[in-house]
């Protein structure tokens, strides 16, 4: 399926310190045995111990690769006790991610994939659309997502579920619908051009696509109007516009794995 036009969001005002250390950040993710330590640890927190025995490699070995971890920001350690041994419990260190720690990389490798690397660092780009189709696939179950930008509540990260969700701001008194909704925040609450609901994300063929729900201020991708009642299949990177200027909200739509087509020429 192809797209009406071939616009895309490039950010590029970013520094040469922010690309290196973009570069450190894929080189932690890079590894696969970091990434089975962050499956080992999704839902239970394990000492290095247990860790070790799982990933079946040495205790040295796992502590140095949690430590690298940790430098990033996805795994935190808390005091806990050992499992019961002829010599009773002790307290131990254990590990576990830190809550929102796989949206978090989801977020920050889909908003560096904005970027016009190829023009710049091509072996960046490389590396971070390695490290994105290898964590994608690691971790299959990480669903699309929307990257709020600006506001409050800049940088929130809302799961898309489902395979048809609604999008859009809070109505307290609005009766409650059925099914997935994204509700921006208060702040949203008394702008009259972002609606309730202002626009639906649909899969259909294992493509995703936005359509404006009758909006007040209308909807945007990478600034050209959906038009109303009309649909626009979502790449990866794309910018959303839910209205325009102060009075509207900005996100940028995120799926795992996601490789951006070329621009064009």
């Amino acid at each position: 399926m192809t797209r009406d036009d071939d616009s895309r969001t490039l950010i590029l005002d970013t520094s040469t310190d922010d690309l290196q250390e973009l570069s450190e950040y894929l080189d932690v993710l890079s590894s696969s045995t970091r990434l089975k330590i962050l499956k080992v640890i999704e839902r239970k927190p394990k000492d290095v111990r247990q860790i070790s025995h799982e990933i079946e490699t040495s205790y040295e070995n796992t502590k140095k690769h949690l430590d690298k971890l940790m430098g990033i920001g996805v795994v935190r350690k808390e005091a806990g006790l050992s499992r019961p041994t002829a010599k009773g419990v002790h307290p131990v260190w254990k590990y576990s991610l830190v809550p929102g720690g796989l949206e978090a990389i989801t977020r920050s490798l889909g908003l560096f994939a904005n970027l016009n690397l190829t023009l710049t660092d091509a072996v960046l780009a490389e590396k971070l659309a390695g490290v994105r189709e290898t964590f994608s696939g690691e971790f299959a179950d990480q669903s699309p997502a929307l990257i709020l930008l600006g506001g409050a509540d800049d940088g929130k990260v809302f799961p898309v579920g489902e395979e048809s969700v609604a999008l859009g701001r809070a109505d307290p008194d609005a009766p409650p619908r059925s099914g997935q909704e994204i509700v921006l925040g208060e702040e949203y609450a008394a702008v009259t051009r972002v609606s309730r609901p202002h626009a639906r994300l649909t899969r259909r063929q294992g493509a995703w696509f936005i359509e404006d729900s009758g909006s007040t201020g209308g909807t945007f991708v990478n600034g050209n109007e959906v038009g109303r009642g009309a649909k626009r299949e979502l790449c990866d990177g794309d910018l959303v516009e839910l209205a325009k200027g102060p009075s509207g909200a900005t996100l940028v739509f995120v799926l795992p794995g996601g490789v951006r087509p070329p621009d064009a020429a």
